[in-house]
């Protein structure tokens, strides 16, 4: 059996009426935001730059600590070159590129 005592005057059940319908196309509006295709793009692109800005920050962090341990290598806690590793790799670059200047010569004839 149903339940008919609703107490409420016809013009309370009209306005409870129109305030849900008011309710209800807010609801409406914004799912239609939501699911339109820009917002949905605008949303894509959002989580892509996000993804990228977090990606590039950790490389960039990764980078950052790989030129630090390679710089201590060849520079001590002062900051003075330590000679006895900068001298060998010094001369093994000139090597190379003697070696390359050289190659690229005897192509030339």
């Amino acid at each position: 059996m149903a339940d008919t005592s609703d107490t409420r005057t016809p013009a309370q059940i009209e306005a409870d009426i129109k305030r849900r319908r008011e309710v209800l196309a807010e609801t409406l509006d914004e799912i239609g935001v939501r699911v339109h295709p820009k917002t949905i793009v605008g949303d894509a692109k959002a989580k892509v730059i996000a993804h990228v800005d977090h990606t590039a920050g950790r490389a960039y962090v990764q980078v950052n600590r790989a030129v630090s341990e390679v710089r201590a290598q060849f520079v001590d806690e002062k900051g003075a070159p330590r000679l006895e590793r900068v001298v060998p790799v010094a001369l093994v670059v000139v090597g190379v590129v003697g070696l390359l200047a050289l190659g690229a010569r005897r192509r030339g004839h």
